[in-house]
């Protein structure tokens, strides 16, 4: 079945601000998002193709959802930038209004043993990971009480789940901690958020076999059989931003359980 536009859906008239959106996950949510009738802002640092030395970048992904007849802006955030974050938020609310969906979803990356662990690189992560998500919360979640509805999605990793003592070491520790602090800053604000109708929920992937997980290799001859096609955790992602708040919110979830517990069938993604 070809990849369909339906500007009546199930998002129709939203506002949705994704970070990390100019390729892998973050480029299938903004397209699923689309294509349920919201107004995407797509956000990333790679503005043109050519700007990263991975494929992608915000204007194709605009450009895919425009010439497909949805509505979509790409608006350029280094989210270890404050004045950066600020000005996504701005930029979003005079063209589109105020925010109805955060998906926080961009992230930086270093596989190091804790040893060796730079200071500025786990701060730069720490940034961009965990207070930008909560700084842009900070944003959005004034007018999302005003109007007593909004939803906050946080995309983690299995990461966060604690390792064996006998696991092999990939110096991954600074990434499980990010992810492990974001998952507790989604429950926390999922509490404080819950009387004003808005819905906080985080969901990991599993392996998907993103531009940025093929280059950090984490996608070898072991595992390939178990990688998992991003239009599952884009649907996934879907059913975690609309329904009702109030059993639709507080959830440590991923991608695989949420298709099989509530029987959804993946939609095409536009190309």
């Amino acid at each position: 079945m070809a990849a369909s536009m339906n500007k009546n859906g199930v998002l129709a008239g939203k506002v949705a601000v994704i970070t990390g959106a100019s390729r892998g996950i973050g480029e299938a949510i903004a397209y699923r998002y689309a294509q349920e009738g919201a107004k995407v802002v797509v956000s990333a640092r790679t503005v043109d193709e050519g700007d990263h030395m991975l494929p992608g970048s915000i204007n194709g992904v605009v450009k895919r959802i425009r010439d497909a007849g949805g509505e979509a802006l790409a608006v350029k955030c280094d989210l270890s930038n404050e004045e950066e974050r600020v000005e996504l938020i701005r930029a979003t609310e005079a063209a589109y209004g105020p925010v109805d969906i955060l998906v926080n979803n961009a992230a930086i990356t270093y596989f190091i043993p804790v040893d060796d662990f730079p200071e500025r690189r786990m701060k730069l992560m720490f940034e961009v990971q965990v207070f930008g998500p909560f700084h842009l919360a900070q944003l959005v979640l004034p007018k999302m009480r005003e109007r007593k509805s909004g939803w906050i999605l946080n995309i983690s990793s299995h990461a966060a789940l604690h390792p064996k003592v006998n696991a092999p070491g990939r110096g991954g520790t600074v990434y499980g901690m990010c992810k492990a602090a974001l998952e507790r800053f989604t429950t926390g604000l999922a509490a404080e958020a819950s009387n004003d109708k808005i819905g906080v929920n985080v969901i990991s992937p599993g392996l998907v076999a993103t531009p940025g997980v093929l280059h950090h290799k984490l996608v070898n001859e072991s595992n390939k059989d178990m990688a998992t096609p991003v239009e599952h955790m884009a649907e996934a992602c879907l059913h975690l931003v609309h329904g009702d708040p109030s059993v639709n919110s507080g959830h440590i979830t991923y991608a695989a359980d949420v298709l099989k517990n509530f029987g959804l069938t993946p939609a095409e993604l536009l190309a």
